[in-house]
């Protein structure tokens, strides 16, 4: 019998956990032809939420193009990218897709070719008599022409990316070309939050409050129990309530580290049977003895004060208060400033993000790791 959690990838159907308000949100935005940018963690399911959402779109009547910039690094890789993504949005056909790529792009050249898979691809090129800029307005502007016939909806993932490049010019010309699309939704995915609210919230920056921001937080234990308690009885084993709530204080309700335990937990569970406290902790000490290689090269590398400070994050049950005095002194940091070099290197490194104020260690695994140090 299949494992019923999955984690790790995209997820859809019966393995993806509620978001209903999300997705509702969602919907809206796309009716309404917004632009909204949408951050959280790293795999809180972003990309999972949206590709369900557009999914349901109607397919004749809609263009919905995703863009994963994640492999990007400059303005060109940007150009290609959302070209690609358009073109392959409007047609599976291959012979359809080049002749499309060359109707919609001419500062473009498209090219097909066979993936590892050996299935055909489409990509692009740069066209040698055409300046960049040149390109980058073409590209840009094709949404709004693509609007005047369908409903366009643009997503950008792991939009962040565009910082590495060597200049702004990307965000400049996005914000003075889309800020002008009427009938296009853009939504935007980041997965480094205080990246992204720099991105937005800073009045230095070129996309300063150029759209609606919307923080993507935990899954709530209260929707997380009967989707585990289902998902367990519906092949064939059972888990109580309580445990589920361990589960949940162990990962904080992160969908990806909540998934992945789950399906170590299944694994773990033999048909028929109910799930234990000592099923729980050899599932978690599966999933730490997995990762111990890897943690212990990144804890060895960290300073002193950054040791203490995930030590004080992972011990603490409520909300840490890193930069009071109790904290301070019950973890041994010596002053405030100290707390805020250390929150700084950790914060460019990814090991912790902001939490409301507070500060979380953003690899659930680890900071059981740092607990059980």
């Amino acid at each position: 019998m299949k494992n019923p959690f999955e984690y790790g990838g995209v997820v859809t159907g019966d393995a993806f956990c509620n978001r209903e308000i999300e997705k509702a949100d969602l919907v809206k935005a796309i009716r309404n032809d917004e632009k909204l940018f949408l951050f959280s963690e790293r795999r809180f399911g972003k990309t999972s939420l949206v590709r369900s959402v557009i999914a349901k779109l109607p397919k004749k009547d809609t263009v919905s193009a995703f863009v994963d910039l994640w492999p990007s690094d400059d303005e060109a890789s940007f150009v290609t990218a959302l070209a690609k993504a358009i073109t392959s949005s409007m047609s599976t056909s291959t012979e359809k897709l080049l002749s499309l790529g060359k109707e919609l792009f001419s500062s473009l050249v498209p090219t097909l070719s066979l993936n590892d898979e050996g299935k055909p691809e489409l990509s692009f090129g740069l066209n040698r008599n055409v300046k960049s800029d040149h390109a980058l307005d073409e590209v840009l502007e094709t949404p709004a022409r693509l609007a005047k016939k369908k409903r366009v909806v643009i997503v950008f993932d792991e939009f962040q990316q565009i910082l590495e490049y060597q200049s702004d010019k990307v965000e400049r010309k996005l914000r003075s070309i889309i800020q002008n699309h009427r009938n296009v939704a853009y939504i935007f995915l980041g997965s480094r939050r205080h990246l992204i609210q720099k991105m937005f919230m800073d009045k230095s920056r070129p996309l300063y409050r150029a759209g609606t921001h919307y923080p993507l937080g935990p899954i709530n234990e209260k929707d997380w129990t009967p989707f585990i308690r289902d998902h367990f009885k519906g092949t064939g084993r059972s888990i109580s309530d309580d445990l589920i709530h361990v589960v949940c204080s162990k990962t904080q309700g992160h969908p990806f580290y909540t998934q992945h335990l789950c399906h170590a937990l299944w694994e773990l569970c033999e048909p028929k049977q109910e799930v234990t406290v000592g099923l729980l902790e050899a599932a978690t000490k599966l999933l730490l003895d997995r990762e111990n290689y890897a943690y212990t090269t990144l804890w060895e590398s960290l300073a002193v004060n950054q040791r203490k400070f995930l030590k004080g994050l992972a011990h603490e049950v409520t909300k840490v208060q890193p930069f009071s005095s109790e904290f301070i002194a019950e973890y041994g940091l010596g002053s405030a400033s100290n707390v805020q070099r250390v929150v700084d290197s950790l914060l460019d490194r990814d090991v912790i993000d902001r939490d409301n104020g507070s500060f979380l260690i953003s690899d659930r695994f680890f900071r059981l790791w740092v607990r059980n140090l």
